[in-house]
């Protein structure tokens, strides 16, 4: 085995975004694409530095290759040595888990999390730093800074490793250790919750789904849920992952997860339902003939906190997406803790985490977390909520309907325009920002704006400072209408609106959603032009 240096020019376009680089597999594929960014993040990190890593992905498309690629390149920059999942198999939960359990520097995510997979898929890396959180903007800044200036980087030519075999092997002077991908994980859920309470709800004979859409968290589901906790064989459905997702789309929502909504909206449906996505850090909420949506999924875990036994001591306070709708907030000053409010990213929850002033976070998009690790958790969501239903013995629809009775309801829905022309998105995001100052105070559509702004956020850890993080038009009566531009697609631009407003009278909190929101839906449009400027008659998806 050699360490070989090999002439390279830079790749335009590998800026990190919000969750890492995604794009297309076959950008990935193009010689030394991978190799360019991958170099990029050890020459960031500093030689010899990064002594101990985590590697693995969420088994789509292209995933085994580019973990031969990590190990022969972490071998040549002095890696002393790496803990990968068997098979190449690592939740996103999962490696933030094994950083922290065993001390690592870091480690290195392969996913496009909730993006179709296979050939035509898209893949994605991303570094995650030694608090198991994805690595902040002034990392990713400087491996973006690295990738325009590269000329060469440095890589063995050890043969592959065997990825299906328990144990360690070595390339150069490194040692690789193929480990369990779901025990570390495992062993952690079982402190946070009260498993004996689980298990007794499934010995009642209680009934659940859990849909892992053929993507990461099926072996971690099957071994928690049936294996350790005694649901029946069968519980856990498109358990095998699969470099396609088996044709799928691993986004756990009402529209991907069709066949989850439609099976506990039948007669014989089980007690509850859930299911994850690609590279299980999110997860979906069904109750027999309703869906949680992750706003109130939140609320509702922040609320009940303490009938988990890793929680029983309460929670020290809630953050939140800037979209997500404001339901936590209100749970939050109930209990006289703090919410705070942070862009879209689970990296900005990573310091307020740190420094114990939030417990429990969330976005809406279908990703809920707390304090044990530094990354959104699918299926720490899921058993949560068994650990709840244990305790309240109530189906989910009468814990769902008791909290909007004690704190109202927050009618909440996200319209994605997706794959839209990136330059008419960027343009209607302009002309908005340059309508800002003129919206305070109008009244539209019976709606009076108290506050219309570019969403920044200032770290109350270490002061550091984000801009341009959303458009929001707030109302007097906390109606909120909020613009932004996702980070996660591969193609074109995506724009989501989100639409909140907040109901406090039970007897109107069985509305249709989009029936409820309807005059937010016509406001947003007038204002933005969204639907000319896009080209768009509807949204893509709504959720």
């Amino acid at each position: 085995m050699t360490i070989q240096t090999v002439a390279t020019t830079p790749f335009a376009g590998q800026r990190p975004g919000t969750s890492g680089l995604r794009k297309k597999v076959s950008e990935f594929q193009q010689p030394g694409y991978l190799e360019n960014f991958v170099e990029s993040i050890f020459l960031t990190l500093g030689e010899g530095k990064c002594r101990h890593l985590v590697v693995g992905g969420d088994g789509r498309y292209f995933n085994r290759e580019a973990i031969q690629t990590i190990l022969r390149m972490a071998a040549a920059h002095g890696v002393e040595k790496v803990l990968v999942g068997r098979g190449g198999i690592l939740s996103t939960p999962a490696v933030s888990c094994v950083i922290r359990k065993h001390a690592c520097y870091g480690g290195i995510v392969l996913s496009a999390s909730h993006n179709p997979g296979g050939p035509e898929g898209d893949f994605g890396i991303k570094y995650n730093i030694e608090n198991g959180g994805p690595a902040p903007e002034k990392i990713t800044d400087a491996i973006y800074g690295h990738t325009m200036s590269l000329t060469e980087y440095r890589i063995s030519d050890a043969p592959a490793v065997d990825l299906d075999k328990l144990g360690t092997t070595r390339i150069e002077n490194m040692t690789i250790e193929v480990i369990d991908p779901v025990a570390d994980y495992a062993e952690l859920m079982a402190r946070l919750f009260d498993f004996d309470a689980i298990r007794a709800l499934f010995a009642s004979g209680f009934r659940m789904r859990f849909d892992a859409m053929h993507a990461v968290s099926g072996p971690y589901a099957s071994a928690v849920l049936e294996d350790l906790l005694g649901a029946p064989a069968g519980t856990v459905v498109n358990g095998q992952p699969l470099e396609d997702f088996g044709g799928g789309h691993p986004d756990p929502n009402p529209v991907n997860a069709a066949e989850l909504v439609a099976a506990m909206a039948a007669p014989d449906a089980p007690d509850f339902g859930a299911a994850s996505d690609g590279d299980g850090d999110r997860n979906m909420i069904v109750g027999r003939g309703i869906a949680v949506t992750p706003s109130d999924s939140l609320a509702i875990i922040a609320a009940n906190a303490t009938v988990a036994p890793g929680y029983a001591d309460g929670i020290t306070g809630i953050a939140r997406s800037m979209p997500t709708s404001q339901a936590a907030d209100r749970v939050a000053e109930a209990l006289g803790i703090s919410c705070f409010e942070t862009p879209t990213g689970w990296k900005y929850f990573g310091n307020l985490m740190d420094a114990n002033l939030a417990t429990l976070c969330g976005e809406e998009s279908y990703g809920t977390g707390s304090v044990h690790i530094r990354e959104k958790d699918g299926l720490w969501a899921v058993l949560f909520w068994l650990n709840l239903l244990a305790v309240r013995k109530q189906p989910v629809g009468e814990i769902l309907r008791a909290h909007w009775a004690r704190f109202g309801r927050n009618y909440y829905s996200r319209h994605d325009y997706e794959a839209v022309d990136a330059s008419a998105a960027a343009a209607m995001m302009d002309a908005l920002r340059a309508r800002l100052p003129e919206l305070a105070g109008q009244m539209l559509d019976g709606h009076h704006v108290a506050q219309a702004d570019d969403f920044e956020y200032a770290d109350p850890v270490d002061g550091s400072v984000a801009s341009q993080q959303g458009i929001r038009i707030i109302m007097s009566d906390g109606s909120r209408i909020v613009f932004r531009l996702s980070g996660t697609g591969t193609e074109g631009a995506t724009v989501r609106l989100y639409l909140e407003r907040y109901e406090a009278d039970p007897a109107r909190h069985d509305l249709d959603t989009q029936q409820a929101l309807q005059g937010l839906i016509g406001v947003a449009e007038s204002v933005s032009g969204l639907r000319q400027r896009t080209g768009r008659n509807e949204p893509t998806v709504i959720t």
